[in-house]
C-alpha cells in the first residue's frame, strides 16, 4: 500500500494498528523537493568531515563540526536524543565508529591514528524530512586490505542503488549486495539493515544487505530508501558494548559502512545525499561510483 506523505503518515499508523505491519509511504513531488534539500544539506556535512579525517583529529571534533553545520543550516541533528525501544537517548550528532566498531559509535577525545578506519554516519531533519548518509574513511596510510574493504562496501552500495527501479523488489537490493560482498569473503552484517526514510528516519520497509531476487515488497515510484551495506573483514556476528549503543564485530576485525538516501523515480533511482558538485559531476558522467 502506498499514498502521499502527509495523508500517508495517518494511514500508515492506522494500517500498523490494524495489521501489525508498517505501510510504505510514497512521497509526493513536493515531498521529494524537501528530501532533495535535506539530502544535499547532509551531503555537505559528510564531505566537510571527509577532509577533516587525518591522524590526530578526534571524533569529538568531527561531531562538533557536524552539529554546528547542521544547526547553522537550520536543520536538527536527527541522532541527538534518538531513543528507540526504551534505549538511552543517543548523545551525539554523528555516529563515529572506529576500526572494529560497525555502527552507533560514540564520539571520543581519543585521536585517530595512522592506519585506522572510521565510519561516520549522520542524519539531519530539515523542513520535516530526514536525510541520512554514511561513509568509511581511511586515516592516513591504511593497509591494502582495508582499502579494498572500503572500496567493495561502496561498490555494494552502488549495486544496491542500481536495483531501485519501479517494479523491482526490495529483495533484489540485498541480493546484489550479498553476491558482491561474498565474492570477497566478507561478513555481511545481518543485525542492522537499511530502511525506508522520509518524515521519520526509519520507515518501512527494512532493507537487509542480503536476500533473494524477486522477493519482498514491490518497488514503486515515490519510495525513498536509505541503503547502507555494512561489511566486516571477518565474521558477520556482532556484539554491543557497555554504552548500550556501540556495535562491534565479534571477532574484533575491521568493518566498513556506506550509505545514501535515494528516491525511486520513473527515470530510475535518484541519489539525494549528494552535494551540488557531486550531482553535477554525476550528470556529466565524471564520477566513477555513486558511493563516493
Amino acid at each position: 500500500m502506498t499514498t502521499g506523505s502527509k495523508i500517508g503518515v495517518v494511514f500508515s499508523k492506522a494500517f500498523h494498528i490494524l495489521t501489525g505491519k508498517k505501510m510504505i509511504i510514497a512521497k509526493s513531488q513536493k515531498d521529494l523537493d524537501k528530501m532533495r534539500a535535506v539530502g544535499e544539506l547532509i551531503a555537505d556535512v559528510r564531505e566537510a568531515l571527509r577532509v577533516m579525517v587525518v591522524p590526530g583529529v578526534t571524533t569529538l571534533e568531527l561531531n562538533a563540526v557536524a552539529e554546528k553545520m547542521m544547526r547553522d543550516a537550520g536543520s536538527i541533528p536527527t541522532f541527538i536524543g534518538y531513543a528507540p525501544h526504551g534505549m538511552i537517548p543517543f548523545p551525539f550528532a554523528i555516529c563515529a565508529s572506529v576500526n572494529e566498531a560497525i555502527v552507533h559509535g560514540f564520539s571520543t577525545a581519543i585521536p585517530l591514528k595512522d592506519g585506522d578506519v572510521v565510519s561516520l554516519d549522520m542524519a539531519c531533519t530539515y523542513h520535516g524530512f530526514v536525510g541520512d548518509t554514511a561513509m568509511t574513511v581511511p586515516v592516513g596510510d591504511v593497509s591494502d586490505e582495508l582499502k579494498q574493504l572500503i572500496r567493495v562496501t561502496e561498490e555494494c552500495l552502488a549495486f544496491g542503488i542500481e536495483q531501485c527501479h519501479i517494479n523491482n523488489r526490495v529483495g533484489d537490493i540485498g541480493a546484489v549486495i550479498q553476491q558482491h560482498a561474498e565474492n570477497f569473503g566478507y561478513g555481511i552484517v545481518r543485525d542492522y539493515t537499511g530502511h525506508g526514510i522520509g518524515r521519520s528516519m526509519h520507515e518501512a520497509p527494512q532493507i537487509p544487505n542480503y536476500g533473494r531476487q524477486g522477493t519482498k515488497e514491490k518497488i514503486r515510484a515515490g519510495y525513498c530508501f536509505a541503503i547502507e551495506p555494512m561489511l566486516n573483514l571477518g565474521t558477520h556476528e556482532t556484539k554491543t558494548l557497555a554504552d548500550k549503543w556501540t556495535v562491534v564485530t565479534k571477532d574484533g576485525k575491521a568493518s566498513a559502512h556506506a550509505e545514501h538516501t535515494l528516491a525511486v523515480t520513473p527515470d530510475g533511482p535518484e541519489i539525494l545525499t549528494l552535494t551540488k558538485a557531486q550531482k553535477l559531476a554525476l550528470k556529466k558522467g565524471k564520477t566513477e561510483t555513486v558511493a563516493a
